[in-house]
């Protein structure tokens, strides 16, 4: 009987599974990159809307806080479009690096580039849309303009890619998340 049945068992490996999670959370952020890009509009109507504040509950407490300018509207939007786009290079490289790795590579620098990845993305999708978006500017308030769940969907994905990457086993070899640029 031929070896085959145990090379798919490899499958199921944790360097296999932090590989799927780390291409597969690639291609999401390449198509909400893209999409920001190539249908401009639609999202930049809702950063202005969330930075306005305008279908919130006008506490006057809160108010002092919306963003009104469309200047500064556009800005932030072209910086999460940038701040996507460079998250993206980095799941990519890293995708990279984790196929290299399967080849008989070293994991550390895939691990490492992953969490690099995974933690930009924790910081779009926790620092900037629930807690900016959400907190600061009462995103949650509004019925039309809120993205919270997919900020969470989005949170909870990029996390478990996280966990998959850094969670210890013999499977890694010796080998820990590498610094991505070895020092002198």
């Amino acid at each position: 009987m031929p070896r085959r049945p145990l090379r798919l068992l490899a499958l199921g490996t944790l360097p296999v599974s932090a590989t799927v999670m780390t291409v597969l959370l690639a291609l999401h952020l390449v198509l909400v990159t893209l999409g920001n890009i190539t249908d401009f509009g639609t999202n930049l109507a809702f950063v202005r809307h969330v930075l306005a504040m305008d279908t919130t509950f006008h506490d006057p407490d809160l108010m002092w806080r919306s963003v009104t300018s469309p200047v500064a509207q556009h800005g932030a939007y072209v910086a999460v479009i940038a701040w996507e786009a460079l998250t993206s290079a980095v799941l990519v490289w890293a995708t990279v690096l984790w196929l290299a790795a399967h080849r008989g590579g070293s994991f550390g620098r895939a691990r490492g580039a992953a969490t690099l990845g995974y933690l930009m993305a924790l910081v779009l999708w926790v620092g900037g849309f629930l807690a900016i978006g959400g907190e600061w500017f009462a995103m949650w308030q509004s019925k039309q303009w809120n993205g919270l769940a997919p900020a969470l969907r989005n949170t909870v994905l990029t996390s478990v890619g996280l966990v998959l990457t850094q969670l210890p086993s013999p499977q890694w070899g010796t080998d820990r998340p590498a610094p991505l640029a070895e020092g002198p």
